[in-house]
């Protein structure tokens, strides 16, 4: 057997400004090294890595990769020792700066450990300070002066009977939750504390080997009732990602913009953290080339962000419909908007007619996407007449048409039968322009035009 006790040491966490991930995190940060990893007395914890050293290196490999891949911000405190009371011992030894004594366990010092340490003073007016002293007593005597913990420590100490620890679990779903330091008064002043647990989060979800998509960051109000009106227990934002993640950097912003934006009824005094959806992640890719390693934020994360600062009705994209009425070949949806994975397109999808009218056979007709303009007005603009041209800042000369569009009837709203041209304005430039066509051939009503767009 063989054991490594790690310790991080507090003192040397009020000198840093950086968040400590809780110690169920840390504890899931070592099983990747071993399954065998347990906290003990809150102090240190504990790995038990006999059958899996060789698959790191040895031991000095595993050491070495203990505290290259500490997930704390100060460095963490190691000893080894056969058993794992041998190894606490070591840490303690080493965190009070003294050297291990040459014949461990016999010469450790009582105080280091922790079965002896409410017997310190009669064991010191007998004469042991050290283990191995303790040990040399009958054991008759000492299971019935001390109890039988003392004597069992020892004798696990010693390799005489075997240890039995709590170990540590992965859980399949991630929540944890802590008090905070101080009553939060407003919602950003909960980042700090949201800071540890998203760093207990990028543990898990490592380990896990999963992505987030999903996740709700919850606080407790520390009032039932304020100004007279009842509150409710909680609070809470929920933060959605297009992708699965594992940059806590971009989750950090979103939360950020999350709760810039929301007001706490009351001050809150406990957070919690969930994963809501997480998925299998397949890693990042690499290349060796200089283009495909770009720095900056990626164009989800960008629009996420957008989303969660301004609101997710005011950051839009364009969506593809099945019609081919230029207005309605696109609609504008919030960008974070997932469509429905049984979503089809519609049925019985039109074709445009493309042939002239009126036309010598033979005559070539650039197709509708040929002649499209760069820009499309919100509302077709329905135009004067001299005669029978159309006029738009002057008198409109056709260059380019008919094309006819026939699309409409098989959905809400009038159908449209139009005959598009590209044409000339004296004042404007080039126009898109077309001529409704009446719905009957007996109908002596005048056809109307409209202006649809503008060519740069």
């Amino acid at each position: 057997m063989h054991w490594i006790a790690l310790r991080w040491p507090p003192e040397l966490l009020a000198d840093t400004a950086l968040p400590m991930p809780p110690p169920e995190a840390l504890g899931w940060w070592a099983l990747q090294f071993t399954p065998r990893v347990a906290w003990v007395d809150d102090e240190a914890l504990l790995l038990e890595v006999s059958a899996c050293e060789r698959l790191w290196g040895g031991r000095l490999s595993l050491m070495r990769e203990l505290a290259r891949t500490n997930p704390a911000p100060v460095p963490v405190q190691r000893a080894q020792g056969a058993t794992s009371r041998i190894a606490l011992a070591r840490l303690r030894m080493f965190a009070r700066g003294e050297e291990p004594p040459a014949d461990a366990p016999s010469g450790l010092p009582l105080d280091t450990l922790s079965a002896a340490r409410d017997h310190l003073d009669v064991l010191a007016n007998l004469g042991c300070r050290t283990w191995g002293e303790v040990a040399a007593l009958p054991r008759g005597g000492l299971t019935r002066r001390f109890g039988k913990e003392l004597r069992e420590a020892l004798d696990a100490a010693y390799g005489l009977r075997p240890e039995s620890h709590a170990w540590l679990t992965l859980p399949d779903a991630f929540e944890q939750k802590l008090e905070l330091p101080a009553l939060a008064e407003s919602a950003p002043e909960l980042m700090w504390s949201a800071n540890r647990l998203l760093s207990a989060l990028q543990i898990w979800l490592a380990a896990r080997q999963r992505g987030a998509v999903a996740l709700e960051l919850q606080w407790t109000l520390d009032l039932k009732r304020f100004n007279g009106v009842d509150l409710p227990p909680h609070q809470q934002v929920t933060v959605r990602t297009a992708e699965p993640t594992q940059d806590m950097a971009h989750l950090r912003r979103l939360l950020a913009e999350r709760l810039a934006l929301t007001t706490l009824a009351a001050p809150a005094s406990w957070l919690r953290l969930r994963s809501i959806e997480t998925t299998p992640w397949a890693g990042a890719s690499t290349s060796f080339l200089p283009e495909d390693n770009r720095k900056g934020d990626k164009l989800h994360e960008l629009v996420e962000r957008l989303s969660a600062r301004l609101g997710a009705q005011q950051v839009l994209r364009a969506v593809a419909q099945a019609d081919h009425r230029p207005e309605r070949q696109q609609a504008w949806v919030p960008a974070l908007h997932k469509p429905r994975p049984d979503a089809r397109p519609t049925p019985g999808r039109p074709k445009a007619a493309d042939g002239p009218l009126g036309g010598q056979r033979g005559h070539e007709v650039p197709s509708v996407g040929a002649i499209y303009p760069a820009w499309l007005l919100r509302e077709p603009l329905r135009l004067d007449m001299e005669g029978e041209r159309p006029c738009y800042q002057g008198r409109l000369r056709k260059l380019v048409g008919p094309q006819r569009v026939e699309a409409g009837w098989w959905g809400e709203g009038q159908p449209a039968v139009r005959d598009y041209y590209i044409a000339e304005s004296p004042k404007a430039g080039l126009v898109w322009i077309y001529r409704e066509r009446p719905s009957s051939c007996f109908t002596s009503e005048a056809p109307r035009w409209y202006l649809q767009g503008m060519y740069a």
